[in-house]
């Protein structure tokens, strides 16, 4: 190994399971955390890896769903973060929820006990020193701000955000493609189109009013002061809109003009819902300017008012709050490195991910990749039909960066889920001729998630 010291800044999930597995390497770990010396508004102890919005890690099932994939990767590959979680695991049905406090208490001396791990108690206000050779930034949604300041002065002013303004995501094979249409406005041709790169959902003026009507009485999330942000009026959430009078979505993200319906050329929709493809496979499709701070429960039973959407399954709902996260795909490389200074990576929720887990295993492999190294050797990001490879190449460049509705930069944080994955043909059993309720569905996903841990074990 080499001397050098690897640097790991924060102690949430990622920078704690980045720690861990760069010190099982065989590296020599330093974690800074402020945490102890500074507070943040929502941390209540100075413990590694502490909970602060839920105890949940959702759903466990590897078979079946994404982030149980993620989870039983995250177990073969010796994670810290799955340790402490499978060790303080409390009834949850299909899901993995943890006793919080037992959680980072078992993280907490899992670090403070590994010989190869050095903890600093203190601020890094700033940009790290030159003299450190192998850095991960792990310091999440609530950087502090004189880190947050030497951040942008490095990535530029736009590939920092301080607040999320997410729009939902819908798996496009989820959608009703007997009533979209794919065109865009005027049939413009934009930078890498060809005039028809929306899919488009006509709604006549009934479906329209009792949409308006739904948003304008549906339950908001209620954040506290820390989490609050502006509004903008290029990034007003939908329900704003709506409040502002019946019309306002029809002159703003809904408006109906220059598209034509082709299977009803004739009669003009009196709003229109466009969605503009998400990720690079074509598997999710975002809804243009449908930011919101409606509760998740409500929003995707409001969405499926919507002509097309019935049936939409969602890969990631709409939010508005804060959070710092940097524009990963234009500053990060495939291997997580900063282009502007390649001795830095970043590691958490902080490039761009959603969730404890995600946030863990970007740590992950950043991690061992760093440790990788510091032994003056190079480690593969893991396939893409891996959870793993898929949330990285998500983050470093499975993103369509294009502009918003609102007129800003369109990469904002996402979940693992199966529209990161490529595709995968499943054909139907012998002797079936026509697949059930959801028996397609739960076949493809057996398919992704075998296929999935298979790739694991080869790049392992």
């Amino acid at each position: 190994m080499s001397q050098e010291p690897i640097h790991i800044i924060g102690g949430g999930l990622a920078g704690s399971e980045a720690a861990w597995q760069a010190a099982e390497s065989g590296a020599q770990v330093i974690l800074h955390e402020m945490r102890g010396v500074k507070g943040t508004d929502a941390h209540s102890t100075d413990s590694f890896a502490e909970l602060v919005c839920s105890n949940s890690f959702r759903s466990d099932d590897h078979e079946h769903n994404a982030v149980g994939l993620l989870h039983e990767e995250m177990r073969r590959c010796n994670s810290l973060i799955m340790k402490a979680a499978d060790a303080s695991k409390l009834p949850a049905g299909g899901a993995l929820a943890v006793d919080r406090h037992g959680f980072s208490a078992l993280v907490t001396k899992a670090l403070e006990d590994h010989p190869n791990v050095t903890i600093r108690r203190e601020e890094i206000a700033g940009w790290p020193p030159e003299d450190w050779r192998h850095v991960i930034i792990a310091s999440g949604p609530l950087t502090s701000p004189a880190l947050a300041e030497a951040i942008l002065a490095k990535t530029g002013e736009d590939s920092l955000a301080f607040f999320d303004a997410i729009a939902p995501i819908v798996h496009y094979d989820s959608i009703n493609h007997d009533i979209a249409w794919k065109q865009s406005r005027y049939d413009k041709v934009g930078p890498g189109g060809n005039g028809a790169d929306y899919l488009n959902l006509p709604m006549d003026r009934d479906q329209y009013f009792a949409f308006v009507e739904a948003l304008k009485t549906a339950p908001l999330h209620e954040f506290k002061d820390w989490e609050k942000v502006p509004y903008f009026d290029g990034c007003l959430p939908i329900e704003v809109m709506a409040e502002r009078g019946v019309e306002t979505l029809r002159h703003g993200p809904m408006k109906p003009v220059g598209l034509t319906n082709p299977r009803n050329p004739t009669v003009k929709p009196y709003a229109i819902v466009q969605l503009r493809q998400d990720n690079a496979l074509g598997t999710l499709w975002n809804m243009v300017g449908f930011q919101t701070k409606m509760r998740y429960g409500i929003q995707a039973e409001i969405f499926r008012m919507i002509p097309g959407l019935e049936n939409a399954q969602f890969a990631r709902l709409g939010g508005l709050h804060r959070n710092t996260f940097i524009n990963s795909p234009k500053v990060l490389g495939p291997d997580m490195r900063l282009k502007a200074d390649p001795r830095i990576r970043f590691a958490g929720q902080v490039t761009g991910v959603e969730g404890y887990v995600e946030s863990a295993a970007v740590g992950l492999i950043t991690g061992r990749m760093t440790a990788a190294e510091a032994r003056g050797e190079s480690l593969a990001v893991p396939p893409l039909t891996t959870a793993l490879g898929a949330l990285i190449g998500h983050v470093t460049g499975g993103h369509i960066e294009a502009e918003s509705y609102s007129g800003a930069r369109s990469f904002q944080p996402m979940n693992v889920n199966f529209g990161l994955f490529p595709e995968v043909e499943i054909s139907k059993p012998e002797g079936v001729t026509r697949w059930r309720g959801t028996e397609k569905t739960m076949a493809k996903r057996k398919a992704i998630t075998s296929r999935a841990l298979e790739d694991l074990k080869a790049w392992q």
